[in-house]
């Protein structure tokens, strides 16, 4: 069921890394998995974002494409080409065959692109197509048309087309992405946003190469990190023998109970969760859009999939066991306030009565929700700065706001410093909260300080 997929992948923290990447373990020969090939692995992370390929890629992507997923496919491409808002044109459709061919497969997406004044569009498919490096021939420059089409080459295509005509366009997120040098050192900082709306991919070329120049990539947390993502989980949940409806008021715990079934997680589906997890779990949820898929790919987790499937080292600057405790430190009457604020949001979101405070509280995260997303995607700091507006946040009294900022600010500087006092020439990406970039106390003024030259990617 969605519903229930996602919001697991919700409480987990983290979506699994089998989704995003090639799984590192086959399955039982009965099941053996339906793996990439290595030429299409490169695309998997840009795919999963854009909707090409689900959760269950496995089993079916070396499979021919049917009907039912091309057409899924070529409103994926006319959905993004969309948003670019294209010079238009009426295209020539006549005697363009749509099957499960290689040549079918390129004029069903060929018909979205040609749709707008894009150069070389006027050569027909396979000219367009290979102009534009969507479809590449064997060594003699057959493009093999007749032959039935995998999903595997299908996904490609559309993926690559997609891809192409932004960077042509110059377009995509461009992300607050900043470069950091010492030496011969690079160090790559990217301020992310743990979410996954506004129709945020595909991120721009410049943020893509970025990724695609560093040997090494780190983020907050090592999302590969089985044995930490299993603690982690371990500190959501309750080993006391109590449940949920013994730490919140039985008002609180109904209201509970009938989001638990209306995600599909059934009666008492989310009793063993402490508030905090489930808290943090209906925020997520909340701030979703109508461009928040079932995949729901955060920014991290995008930068994680690609950096894995590229062979770069992983790394990370925290623990799970630090970032858990600091939430399974919160006290009581904090977690309990907190549950209720973040699911009186999910509830309006999902179309629920609430109080009038309450509804001015969620239309006014929506905006700024909004506007980070914005300023994000044109790479402008100081509209994202403006609208996130750190300092009210960090002098607060708001229980959580200084164990997020205030106590791992200095953590996150010292690590990215280290970076760039690493012996020998190297190339570095750093992706954390973009709340931790910015001031006071943030990592991109915390090494200027230190000396080092920091400068917003051009």
């Amino acid at each position: 069921m969605k519903k229930r997929s996602v919001i697991k992948k919700a409480l987990a923290g983290v979506l699994a890394v089998a989704l995003l990447t090639v799984p590192a373990l086959a399955a039982e020969e009965s099941a053996q998995p339906q793996l990439p090939d290595a030429w299409a692995v490169s695309t998997l992370a840009d795919s999963y974002a854009l909707g090409l390929v689900d959760d269950s890629y496995t089993t079916y992507i070396q499979s021919p494409v049917t009907m039912e997923q091309l057409e899924n496919m070529s409103k994926i491409v006319a959905d993004k080409l969309a948003l670019l808002e294209l010079p238009q044109r009426t295209a020539d459709t006549v005697g363009l065959v749509v099957d499960g061919t290689r040549g079918g497969v390129m004029n069903a997406l060929y018909q979205q692109a040609a749709a707008y004044e894009l150069p070389g569009v006027e050569e027909g498919a396979a000219a367009f197509l290979a102009g534009l490096g969507v479809v590449q021939g064997d060594q003699t420059g057959d493009l093999a048309l007749e032959r039935t089409c995998t999903y595997q080459e299908a996904m490609v295509m559309a993926d690559r087309l997609i891809l192409a005509v932004y960077d042509a366009n110059d377009a995509g997120s461009k992300g607050l992405l900043w470069k950091a040098t010492n030496g011969k050192n690079t160090l790559y900082l990217l301020g992310t946003i743990h979410l996954d709306r506004d129709n945020v991919y595909p991120l721009h070329k410049s943020l893509r190469d970025a990724i695609d120049a560093s040997q090494t990539v780190g983020f907050e947390l090592d999302f590969n990190d089985q044995a930490g993502l299993a603690e982690f989980q371990a500190l959501q949940t309750y080993n006391d023998g109590t449940t949920l409806a013994d730490h919140i008021s039985p008002e609180l715990y109904q209201r509970v109970q009938a989001q638990s079934e209306a995600l599909g997680m059934g009666p008492n589906g989310l009793d063993a969760y402490k508030p905090w997890a489930l808290a943090s779990t209906f925020s997520t949820l909340s701030m979703a859009d109508d461009t928040t898929s079932a995949n729901a790919m955060a920014i991290d987790l995008y930068v994680n999939a690609r950096a894995v499937n590229a062979g770069k080292t992983i790394d990370a600057v925290e623990t799970y066991a630090f970032q858990g405790g600091i939430f399974d430190g919160l006290s009581p009457e904090y977690q309990e306030t907190y549950l209720d604020a973040s699911l009186a949001l999910l509830e309006m979101a999902q179309g629920g009565k609430v109080d009038p405070e309450m509804e001015q509280a969620a239309q006014e995260q929506e905006k700024i929700m909004s506007s980070m997303f914005a300023a994000w995607k044109t790479r402008d700091p100081e509209a994202f700065a403006e609208v996130y507006d750190k300092a009210s946040v960090i002098t607060s009294d708001d229980e959580l706001n200084s164990k997020l900022f205030t106590e791992r600010d200095p953590g996150m500087i010292k690590a990215a410093a280290s970076y760039l006092e690493t012996e020998g020439e190297n190339t570095f990406f750093l992706a954390v909260g973009a709340g931790h970039m910015v001031d006071p106390g943030g990592i991109v003024s915390g090494l200027r300080e230190l000396g080092y030259t920091v400068e917003l990617v051009d």
